[in-house]
């Protein structure tokens, strides 16, 4: 199941630079691998923290446009200075709605050897939480979740 992000801040109706420096003020303050879930209606907000978790290893792991306005992402403390494993294989199904990547990555992962990565890259906005759940759920170690390109995330999993 899903986990509640450990820390939700509204910084609706702030521009540019505050959501960034919200998010860096809250992320120094939680431990490695917790979440902040930040909402900003700034256009800005967007590339700022993409850029942002490129060059601190903090992860965003998702942005969902908010019925009400502006947009909700998630953001993930960084251990530390984590190292991008190496992928096996490599599966891009951008354009490919949920449950298909879970799918066609079960499919290859079983053909894998044990410890092998595979790279996953999709732009289906229920990715990242349908990802962690099917990888609790299963010996799919979730080793990283990246954003790739604007509106995908590159997931690392290892076959146990």
């Amino acid at each position: 199941m899903f986990q509640s992000p450990t820390v939700t801040i509204n910084l609706t109706g702030m521009t540019c630079p505050a959501p960034l420096l919200g998010a860096k003020k809250v992320l120094e303050e939680i431990e490695p691998g917790q979440t902040l879930k930040l909402i900003s209606d700034c256009p800005g907000t967007h590339d700022d923290l993409l850029a942002w978790c490129q060059a601190t290893g903090h992860h965003l792991i998702s942005a969902t446009r908010r019925d009400e306005g502006g947009t909700a992402y998630i953001l993930q403390k960084s251990a530390g200075q984590q190292a991008v494993p190496h992928p096996d294989a490599t599966l891009d199904l951008r354009g490919i709605a949920c449950p298909g990547p879970i799918l066609e990555s079960k499919k290859l992962l079983q053909g894998m050897q044990s410890g092998e990565v595979l790279l996953l890259v999709s732009n289906c906005t229920a990715a990242a939480d349908d990802i962690r759940i099917w990888s609790q759920a299963t010996s799919i170690e979730l080793l990283l979740v990246q954003q790739a390109a604007q509106g995908a995330s590159a997931f690392y999993l290892r076959k146990h």
